[in-house]
């Protein structure tokens, strides 16, 4: 008798039995992932790359920038909305925002004020909705004084000085607020409001909620193994490999395991660091040479590092930070040829008047979040499932870092700037 003329039984015993018989495979199987920085789980559904898409297009991107507009706010000797003019700046630029998220002069909503919702017919507590009053202040830096460059288009030497003046201001904010977020929104599909290359710095008076799982989840692994969570993560992706996109002498850069943005990357010290003004000279842009390996004591900064963690066999070690941030932002604009977009930002150990407790569990880190999916054209949506459930991907993280890892580190804007002088001299 034909399977289709078995019984009931029978048939429902030859399904299980074909499932059984079917080797899984992450790159076709769905299946949820851990993250285990921030305690939550994502849907892994690789075999819907295969779906055609007849959703939205996004319109391609304005190719032309002017170099230097005098009514762009951002630009060195603009007018800002508020009547200030910037100075003629040379490279970077900070100024308190013209218009904060944080105003400076909201009235406090009064310290734990309440409203308080029932109880209602038949239950036995009210809800309570809370105020707490959020503290400013928020700033802008501008990475550069020309509109039309970006940072993978900036030399080492120009990132290494953003790099700085992120320390510079994580240090300086740090003293007051328990938390300082740097963070870069890069391009109108991330709601960039103006193409002058910059990022945006709010200092807070609380701990936000993402802060907050990072924290929790940090101490606990660090309470239960006696080391830092990310310190040991990175350790494991050095001995795997498969989601590795960049090495460096100081510095990982990986797809994680836990990746819910189609290309998202997490970039990762070597060495335990806490805060990014702990970032030694070495380790902001490479030049080991002018770096005594001697001041590490001296500094008392702890042997953990380099030499304790497996080496990549696959990459050639190269210059750090800055440079590492160049060749990643390369990658991110050569695999569809467009101005990438993403929102970045760093998060290290709480500051503020709680900066001398112990934060040993914490370790330095940057989350790259780039949209976009099939094309410079069609990004990844977080709606519907998303937003209602549990986060999704479509391709694996490894998938992700194989096309990542496999690209040029020279600009494709830079190749065909040199092929097109090259055809003028023909």
């Amino acid at each position: 008798m034909s399977r289709s003329g078995s019984p009931p039984e029978q048939r429902q015993q030859a399904s299980e039995a074909d499932a059984t018989a079917t080797t899984f495979r992450a790159s076709e199987h769905q299946h949820i992932r851990y993250n285990p920085l921030q305690d939550e789980w994502v849907l892994v559904s690789a075999h819907r790359m295969k779906r055609p898409w007849q959703g939205q297009v996004e319109p391609p991107l304005l190719m032309t920038v002017p170099r230097h507009d005098p009514h762009n706010p951002l630009c060195p000797g603009a007018t800002r909305a508020n009547g200030e003019v910037n100075p003629y700046y040379d490279g970077t630029f900070l100024f308190d925002n013209d218009f904060p998220a944080l105003q400076p002069d909201a009235p406090n909503p009064g310290l734990g004020l309440s409203t308080r919702l029932g109880p209602a017919p038949g239950t036995a507590k009210p809800i309570s909705l809370s105020f707490l009053p959020p503290t400013p202040p928020s700033k802008v830096m501008c990475f550069h004084p020309w509109s039309d460059v970006t940072l993978p288009l900036m030399s080492v030497p120009e990132i290494r000085t953003v790099v700085d003046a992120w320390a510079s201001v994580t240090e300086e904010l740090g003293a007051r607020y328990p938390w300082v977020q740097i963070f870069e929104n890069k391009g109108a599909m991330m709601g960039c409001s103006n193409p002058h290359p910059h990022c945006q710095v709010w200092a807070s008076s609380f701990l936000p909620d993402i802060a907050q799982r990072e924290e929790r989840s940090q101490r606990a692994y660090q309470s239960q193994h006696g080391e830092p969570l990310l310190m040991e993560y990175g350790r494991q992706e050095l001995l795997r490999k498969e989601r590795l996109v960049l090495t460096s002498e100081h510095w990982l850069v990986l797809v994680p395991f836990w990746a819910v943005w189609p290309f998202q990357t997490l970039l990762l010290p070597r060495r335990h660091v806490r805060r990014l003004p702990e970032l030694t000279p070495a380790e902001r842009d490479g030049e080991s040479s002018s770096w005594d390996p001697g001041a590490r004591h001296r500094m008392g900064i702890a042997l953990v590092g380099p030499a304790s963690w497996p080496q990549a066999e696959s990459q050639a070690l190269i210059p750090d930070l800055a440079s590492i941030m160049k060749k990643l932002l390369t990658k991110y604009d050569n695999l569809f040829e467009t101005s990438f977009p993403y929102s970045m930002g760093w998060h290290g150990a709480p500051t503020g008047s709680e900066a001398e407790a112990n934060w040993d569990h914490w370790q330095l880190h940057a989350h790259y979040y780039p949209p976009l999916l099939r094309s410079a054209t069609v990004r990844k949506f977080m709606v519907g499932y998303e937003m209602l459930a549990q986060a999704q991907r479509d391709l694996t993280p490894e998938q992700a870092a194989e096309r990542l890892r496999m690209l040029p580190e020279v600009h494709y804007c830079l190749g065909q700037q040199k092929d097109r002088e090259t055809a003028t001299i023909a």
